[in-house]
């Protein structure tokens, strides 16, 4: 065996339940690294598959090539708001596209606006020149976002008397904090437009519990071992695959073990409280930011907290 697959194998593994972003996903990243001889193997299981809608797609390609996004006075839109990675590679395609015949310089005039610093890592790798305004990744959450946009984005476009509509590109499920916060009527003079397209669906894949327990196999005899959820969905799959449901689809007890034990945590509240009212799960910890940090903090503070969870 060579030192670096020696290294490997001392990895514990930490099963990510999403599929890989790209063209760098920020988890793989965090948890590639060895840190105070702590190091996690990163392996991916997709349980959401997603599909690019061209109806949408064709929308935003036909107002970046007619230049309807920009800080003109002739726009529709004098600003982008994405909340997903998806979005995020749905956009880059486009923008891609823009790099042969055609080219969207006029990007750099209009603030875009992202939520997390994952999806801010997403947007900053996009190849364009000049490079996009990005703005927003610090606050954390969308509602957090809205607010920061009310007083930037106004003043954004302080000369004129109201600032133009802003774009936002979603998934077929999404929250509705943006729009509601940005378009109260309460706002007045404030207010502003955001108008939604949908550029890609989001469906749980017919192969993911299959898939799970195949993981489970290979990473059964490595010791210690950490499973990240991202979302309410294939949650009960996820259960069901680590044997811990009852024939009424309520958590069991988890067996007393002395040897390696599988630890579970969630990227936020919003699935903690739907493994606990759903399933009467609860999870080993639940991250304080939904980031590829949060998690990586939330597993630090469990392991120093319960030193006797480390395996010897």
């Amino acid at each position: 065996m060579s030192a670096i697959d020696a290294k490997a194998d001392r990895n514990t593994p930490i099963l990510l339940l999403k599929t890989r972003s790209t063209p760098n996903d920020g988890y793989e990243e965090q948890f590639s690294a060895q840190k105070d001889g702590l190091g996690f193997e990163p392996i991916f299981v997709p349980v959401l598959e997603h599909r690019s809608l061209e109806k949408g797609l064709n929308i935003v390609r036909d107002l970046l090539q007619n230049k309807q996004i920009h800080k003109g006075n002739d726009a529709r839109y004098g600003g982008l708001v994405f909340t997903s990675q998806r979005a995020v590679e749905a956009f880059a395609k486009l923008v891609d596209e823009g790099n042969g015949e055609e080219s969207w310089p006029y990007l750099q005039d209009v603030p875009i606006y992202t939520v997390g610093p994952a999806t801010s890592r997403a947007l900053r790798s996009i190849p364009q020149t000049p490079a996009l305004n990005i703005f927003g990744s610090e606050t954390g959450n969308g509602e957090a976002l809205a607010y920061y946009m009310l007083d930037h984005y106004n003043k954004w476009y302080e000369d004129r008397k109201g600032s133009p509509p802003l774009l936002f590109l979603v998934g077929e499920q999404r929250r509705d904090i943006i729009p509601k916060t940005l378009m109260d009527p309460a706002l007045a003079d404030r207010k502003i437009q955001v108008d939604e397209l949908v550029v890609y669906g989001t469906g749980i894949m017919e192969s993911f519990e299959q898939d799970f327990a195949a993981r489970l196999q290979e990473t059964k005899n490595k010791g210690n071992r950490w499973v990240i959820v991202f979302s309410p969905t294939g949650c009960e799959a996820m259960l069901r695959a680590l044997d811990l449901l009852d024939e009424i689809g309520k958590a069991r007890p988890r067996p007393e073990t002395k040897g390696a034990k599988t630890y579970i945590a969630t990227i936020g509240p919003t699935t903690r409280d739907f493994l606990k009212r759903e399933f009467d799960f609860e999870p080993d910890v639940c991250a304080k930011k939904p980031s590829p940090e949060g998690v990586e903090e939330g597993i630090a503070r469990f392991l120093k907290e319960d030193s006797k969870h480390i395996q010897k």
